[in-house]
């Protein structure tokens, strides 16, 4: 799976130097190419990236519940 987001990744970054390439050179399709750059980015590159990253519950300290909610209010008042 690493190596497909690699891939995934080499494959955006050509495709947006290509884009700015062609915004550089006034071509007719620039906006196009760039437009399906960041589709692809947003639809496709993103989130595979994110369910490799956190497709082993690595997440869940991020995510706030009641519990550290009030272990967090109870250590800022013994400040």
């Amino acid at each position: 799976m690493k190596t497909v987001i690699n891939i995934m990744l080499v494959i955006f970054l050509v495709w947006m130097i290509t884009g700015l390439y062609l915004v550089n050179q006034d071509h007719e399709k620039a906006q196009i190419v760039m437009g399906l750059g960041v589709f692809y980015f947003s639809f496709l590159f993103m989130p595979f990236f994110i369910y490799y990253r956190y497709r082993d519950g690595k997440y869940k300290k991020y995510i706030l519940t009641d519990e550290k909610l009030k272990q967090a209010f109870n250590q800022q008042g013994k400040k």
